[in-house]
């Protein structure tokens, strides 16, 4: 794990900001949020602004970000809540250092602290992690007078702060000057297309995968965004045509009472709009019960890390479930009439060339190619500075450095094929989504791809018998981590 060591007394005596209320004083961007409107940014935005600062909020995801805008910000502040949007920041952060120098530039979100040493050095002057909004405006405020910088969960080059953990008093995230929902994903259903909303009910995760960016920063806990606060979040997107709500938790089901009532809520004052949600394989099978109801009021999908069936690579991960559960949550689902939608780790240390065809077997034989984003056959284990992973007493067998650059540790698979095979699916699904393939036609060539490593002649892919053959509901945007 990293050392998150806080000397306080090495603080870098910082030159103040001066008045950082005018508009656009502060900038906050955000690069990437897997298609929906940024709560990233609605979140700190109302933060400040209802202590009096008038900060610009830019999505370059879907908007340019003009140069007189950065022109104008002292202080920019840049969410990278997972690692395509890390990647993303950084670059963004180039062309802020080159554009406007002077400007002192903060990451926030799990992938900032998770990348602290390295942002610090190469991109930015503070990060913070855990629950960000307080030292945010904390930051802010201790920036305008200048001197000794040490806010609570808030690291410089000088000292590294451990993340923000404390609970905080949430404003209702202001989404008024950000992009309209209908410029993100829509939920695609029965031939239709229905612009997307996005909310979070929790933070942090009760459980402690050791793959999992959350991990580090939140270690088992987790934290209920008030039900008021999620549901004016709800009736404000609703205002602005969504009919669809995406619950982001890591695992909406670490509080299933406290989701429940806020699905009540909704349904109640908004029975037309309909609801997704993540939980692992083990909630759903712990909460069957409330399934069903979950069903009634608007549920039309849970997408839920399978991540793999083979045991030894769950058991390496600790993720709490066996391939045996899946299919008894695929049947819970199944049940009640909710589509299952599994994310997948499928090239790991431990995956066999045997256990990438068995997957494969598995999505032919209950009927799931629909059900799941092409991506995600091409996915590699991701390594963060202070992955949990790394605590393994076995870990110094597979994991290289850390190329601080691409934010993971390099590893190698002991055989070269799976390596060859993990590029070589990655190409063509990233061709398929290019040009809107069907899913079963690549799911095909991924297939074929899988057999020409193993030396084997793929068998015909057994037609669709699982429900209904038309197509799951989904959202248009892919998911990435």
């Amino acid at each position: 794990m990293i050392d998150a060591t806080l000397d306080r007394t090495s603080a870098k005596i910082w030159p103040a900001c001066g008045d950082l209320k005018p508009q656009g004083a502060i900038l906050l961007i955000s690069c990437y949020e897997l298609g929906h409107q940024p709560l990233n940014l609605a979140f700190p935005r109302a933060y400040l602004q209802r202590v009096g600062y008038q900060p610009v909020a830019i999505d370059t995801s879907v908007e340019s970000l003009d140069a007189d805008v950065i022109a104008r910000a002292r202080f920019v502040a840049v969410s990278v809540p997972m690692h395509t949007a890390l990647r993303l920041g950084a670059q963004i952060t180039e062309r802020v250092r080159r554009e406007n120098p002077d400007a002192l530039i903060c990451f926030y979100g799990l992938y900032a602290w998770l990348n602290a040493e390295y942002l610090l050095r190469e991109h930015g002057d503070f990060v913070i992690g855990g629950e960000y909004e307080h030292p945010l405006l904390e930051l802010v405020q201790a920036l305008e007078t200048g001197g000794s910088v040490t806010v609570a969960g808030v690291s410089d080059r000088a000292f590294r702060a451990e993340p923000s953990l404390a609970r905080i008093d949430f404003a209702f995230p202001d989404r008024e000057e950000l992009p309209p929902a209908k410029e993100y994903a829509h939920l695609l259903i029965d031939g239709l297309a229905v612009p997307a909303g996005y909310t979070e009910a929790t933070r942090g995760c009760h459980h402690t995968c050791l793959h999992c960016p959350v991990v580090p920063i939140y270690r088992g806990r987790f934290f209920a965004v008030p039900r008021q606060t999620v549901l004016e979040d709800i009736r404000r997107q609703v205002a602005q045509g969504v009919g669809h709500i995406t619950f982001g938790d890591p695992d909406f089901l670490n509080g299933p009472t406290h989701a429940l009532r806020i699905c009540r809520a909704m349904h109640a004052e908004f029975p037309h709009v309909t609801f997704d949600f993540t939980a692992r394989i083990d909630h759903i099978l712990g909460n069957r019960e409330i399934v069903p109801e979950l069903r009634e009021l608007g549920c039309v999908f849970v997408l839920t890390a399978v991540e793999s069936i083979s045991e030894l690579v769950l058991r390496k991960i600790d993720k709490g479930h066996t391939k045996q559960d899946v299919i008894e949550a695929l049947e819970v689902l199944d049940e009640a009439g909710i589509a299952m939608r599994p994310s997948l780790l499928p090239f790991t240390p431990w995956t066999t060339l045997d256990d990438y065809l068995e997957l494969l077997e598995f999505f032919e034989a209950y009927d799931l190619i629909g059900n799941v984003d092409p991506v995600h056959f091409s996915i590699r284990l991701l390594v963060p500075p202070g992955s949990a992973l790394l605590d393994d007493p076995d870990a110094g067998q597979w994991a290289g450095p850390l190329d601080e650059s691409v934010y993971t540790h390099v590893w190698k698979h002991p055989d070269s094929r799976v390596d060859d095979l993990q590029r070589a699916v990655a190409k063509l699904v990233e061709t398929a989504a290019s040009c809107d393939a069907d899913a079963h036609d690549t799911f095909a060539g991924v297939k074929s791809l899988a057999c020409a490593a193993k030396g084997i002649t793929p068998e015909a892919m057994p037609p669709m018998r699982r429900g209904p053959t038309k197509q799951p509901p989904r959202l248009t945007e892919s998911w990435f981590c």
